[in-house]
């Protein structure tokens, strides 16, 4: 059974997190958000006037985000750099996970483009790209209700645990990961997968974690926020 976690945290303890924003001087909003050793950075760039122009919307802009992980990012292999079906349902789940919060109703005939790079990588990794995500659209001034904050809860060997490291999703047992985001005001669930098992009342309780969790992550969000404006 697995009793103690291998980092040496509590069930329902964070890893250490640290987040900046505005440090991609260019763009017209930026993040970092970094999760024990995971580490993301998001870039926002528009609105800006979308091409070709089939793809418009004359009643509301685009969202469209690109998840990467650079080639050194990885815990102990070499990521291959370019385009990958992981990279492609990330980037897709990411844009699911963020639109809810976006009012791009002002915006018609444009595209948001937010760029995600994993610096490094030691799992949680499309969780802590949101968090830098929500974070750069916030800092580009875009119209939002809310933050998005997310994290992976998890269930290993019938023991329920917040934030999974590498070490952990390889684990010898039986492991559940489960990616996580919310919008912490409302509670609202944006993006929920499961890779693995886990019964009715453990996720249900798993759901619990990640809500008391993101709350955590909601205020490290606005701190960083706020520093920069104040």
């Amino acid at each position: 059974m697995y009793n103690k976690r291998l980092d040496g945290r509590k069930a329902d303890e964070l890893r250490t997190i640290k987040a900046r924003v505005g440090i991609v001087k260019r763009a017209d909003g930026s993040a970092m958000f970094q999760i024990g050793k995971t580490i993301a950075l998001a870039a926002v760039y528009g609105p800006r006037q979308l091409h070709p122009k089939f793809l418009q919307n004359p009643k509301m802009g685009l969202l469209r985000c690109n998840y990467n992980m650079m080639s050194f990012s990885g815990s102990g292999e070499r990521v291959r750099p370019g385009t990958s079906r992981r990279s492609k349902e990330i980037s897709y789940v990411t844009e699911g996970a963020l639109a809810p919060v976006l009012d791009l109703e002002e915006y018609p005939n444009t595209v948001v483009d937010v760029f995600i790079e994993i610096l490094q990588s030691d799992s949680g990794t499309r969780c802590a790209g949101i968090c830098a995500a929500s974070m750069a659209l916030a800092d580009a001034g875009l119209k939002m209700k809310d933050l998005v904050s997310a994290v992976a809860v998890g269930r290993i060997d019938g023991k329920l645990v917040v934030d999974l490291t590498k070490e952990e999703e390889d684990y010898d047992g039986e492991v559940a990961d489960i990616a996580i985001a919310i919008t912490p005001r409302t509670g609202e669930i944006t993006l929920l997968q499961m890779d693995g098992f886990a019964n009715k009342e453990e996720l249900a309780k798993s759901f619990e974690n990640a809500k008391e969790a993101c709350k955590k992550i909601w205020e490290v969000q606005k701190k960083a926020l706020k520093e920069k404006y104040t």
